[in-house]
Order: C-alpha cells, then sequence, then structure tokens
C-alpha cells in the first residue's frame, strides 16, 4: 500500500502530512486507515506535546473519494473526526491549498488552523444531491448560525479572511512565510505546557462539542448513508466525475 500519510516528530511537535496529491488527498478508505494509525502513533508518544495536521499538493483535502463511494462507511470517517477531537494534545490545522467537502471536517475538529492565501473553501455537498451531515458534528459549532446556512445551502467558495471571520479558522495568513510563521508561534507555546495541563485545558474546550458529538452521530451517519445511496446522489456525483452540469440544474 503506498504511503499516503507521513508523520515526522521534531521537538515535541508531531507533524501529519496528508500525502495523497494525486487524488487530491481525498479521503479513501486507505488515507483514512493510515490517518487513524498515524494519530494513535502520536497518542502513545509521550514526547510529543501537539500535532500539525497539513498536506502536500495544492489541496488540503478534497472530501470523500467519490470513485469508493459505493463502499463508503460513514461510521469510519465520523470516528476519525472523534479522535481529532478528543485527541488529548493540541491539534493544529495548517492549509495553504483547497478544502472541499469532508475536508471541512478535520478542520472542524482542529483546536488551531492556520490558512494561507492560496486556500479556498466550499462546501459543495448540496450540488451533487447530498449534504454535509457528517461533518456537520465539528463544523457547525464552529460557525456563526447565518454563515453555516449561506455556505451549506449555495455551495459558493471563499477564502482564508472570510473563514477566519466566520470562525471556522484561527488566522488567515497573508503568504506562506506568515503561515508558517503562526504555526511555529503556536508550537513554540505548546511546548511550554505540560502534558497534563494541555490536555485538562484542550478537554475544557471540547467537552460540550464531544457531547452533541456522540448525541447526534449515529443519526447523522445514518442520513448520510441514505443521501449517498439515492438515485439523486448518483447522478450527481456521476455529473461531477464527468464535469457535467447535473440534470437539476437550472441555467
Amino acid at each position: 500500500m503506498p504511503e499516503l500519510v507521513r508523520l515526522d516528530v521534531d521537538a515535541g511537535i508531531a507533524t501529519i502530512t496528508l500525502d495523497s496529491p494525486a487524488n487530491r488527498n481525498a479521503i479513501s478508505a486507505a488515507l483514512v486507515e493510515q490517518l487513524t494509525g498515524q494519530l494513535g502513533t502520536v497518542r502513545q508518544d509521550a514526547s510529543v506535546r501537539a500535532v500539525v495536521l497539513t498536506h502536500t499538493g495544492g489541496t488540503f483535502c478534497a472530501g470523500a473519494d467519490l470513485s469508493e463511494a459505493g463502499k463508503s462507511r460513514p461510521e469510519v470517517m465520523i470516528d476519525l473526526m472523534r479522535t481529532i477531537l478528543e485527541l488529548p494534545k493540541p491539534v493544529i490545522g495548517r492549509v495553504d491549498g483547497h478544502v472541499r467537502a469532508g475536508g471541512f471536517g478535520f478542520l472542524g475538529a482542529c483546536d488551531l488552523v492556520a490558512a494561507g492565501a492560496s486556500s479556498t473553501f466550499a462546501l459543495t455537498e448540496a450540488r451533487i444531491g447530498v449534504a454535509p451531515s457528517m461533518i456537520s458534528l465539528t463544523v457547525l459549532p464552529r460557525l456563526r448560525s447565518r454563515a453555516a446556512s449561506r455556505y451549506f445551502l449555495t455551495g459558493e467558495k471563499f477564502d482564508a479572511a472570510v473563514a477566519q471571520d466566520i470562525g471556522l479558522i484561527t488566522t488567515a495568513a497573508s503568504d506562506t512565510t506568515e503561515l508558517d510563521e503562526a504555526v511555529a508561534d503556536w508550537c513554540s507555546n505548546l511546548r511550554k505546557g505540560s502534558p497534563q495541563g494541555l490536555a485538562a485545558s484542550k478537554a475544557l474546550t471540547t467537552a460540550q462539542m464531544l457531547r452533541d458529538f456522540d448525541r447526534d452521530a449515529e443519526r447523522l451517519a445514518s442520513e448520510s448513508a441514505v443521501l449517498f445511496a439515492s438515485d439523486e446522489a448518483r447522478q450527481g456525483m456521476t455529473a461531477f466525475l464527468t464535469r457535467q452540469p447535473p440534470p437539476w440544474a437550472v441555467s
């Protein structure tokens, strides 16, 4: 199996890199398995104070691998988001590329997120006949209500400055240098925290999210499975993969 997720540990910081640029770091079964494994390794490493989740290529994550749509298991994605959310070490998202669909679920689960000028964001699920059901578990708690309504429904693209304004990310950087400086500054401060102090402090900030997550996860996984299995979704995914307008699009 090719290595789709890399792990490097240096000076108390674990960097986990999504390294599947050929399919825009889409959430395939292999990527999920490897990312889950790397997070498990980090959890057991007492030397690690914090995690940086980043990517290669021009896309942080394109969402679900639509070529595997018929084999998708919603509970796997839910388990992965929860693993990031409840990891007893702060997780920093470092984004300098496009974020689509399920990629939002990863960012919502991160504690801090910095995005560069090359970053764009779009929740396009409604355009292919589904909904951002599962990722809403980590995304909706981060967004302002009016912003959630706008971007969940319209599927329009927005930049890092808007993402910061609506609460999706922590910091919008003007260039890659500023992006790396922001992440380095956070890492420097996190290295000063004790493992117990960091874990307990993070737990305070995620407690309500986790309660709501556990309450709603099973229902949203079921809803997602029904949507993805529908005729409308099949038409939408086929149209997306063939770069054709879906049958319901009105010009």
